[in-house]
């Protein structure tokens, strides 16, 4: 890794542009690489590809393998922070800001899935539940935007109905 991507990594509140939703995804992304236990190598090959389909600028996917390679080592080696943690910290933060719902692609976080062939039943079974509870939170979004969106048409519909 370059100079330039660690320094851009370490100082990313500073230097990179909505550090704050990067961070959201690389956190999303290390949930699912830590739950396997191994820090491997194909498992940030397949991060490097989809990052590569999340942003063009080569320092932006730099930086989010990088701090996804962060939240994973402090997970797996420090101990600092557990999975538990880490879905309780992303669900704050989907709370605090409702559009990093948008930030979550199920089909991006699918390809992380081990199968079952390859590893433990249990990791598998984590994995699937960390995919469930995502495409749940999608849903509860998705569904309160919508009677949102009902709710302001219907509020117009009444607001030209008394103007007539």
């Amino acid at each position: 890794m370059s100079f330039k991507t660690k320094f851009l990594s370490f100082f990313r509140e500073f230097f990179v542009y909505h550090h704050k939703s990067l961070e959201f995804r690389a956190k999303v992304f290390a949930s699912m690489i830590a739950s396997n236990k191994k820090d491997d190598i194909v498992e940030y090959e397949i991060l490097r590809e989809v990052a590569k389909e999340i942003y063009k600028d080569q320092y932006r996917i730099d930086v989010l393998v990088q701090t996804t390679k962060e939240y994973v080592e402090k997970i797996i080696n420090i101990k600092s922070l557990n999975i538990d943690s880490l879905i309780k910290e992303i669900d704050r933060e989907i709370r605090k800001n409702p559009q990093y719902i948008t930030k979550i692609n199920i089909r991006h976080l699918k390809k992380f899935l081990v199968h079952p062939d390859h590893t433990n039943e249990n990791t598998y079974l984590l994995q699937l539940r960390i995919i469930e509870y995502l495409k749940n939170e999608l849903r509860y979004y998705n569904s309160r935007k919508e009677k949102k969106r009902k709710l302001n048409t219907f509020k117009k519909l009444q607001k030209s109905i008394k103007g007539i």
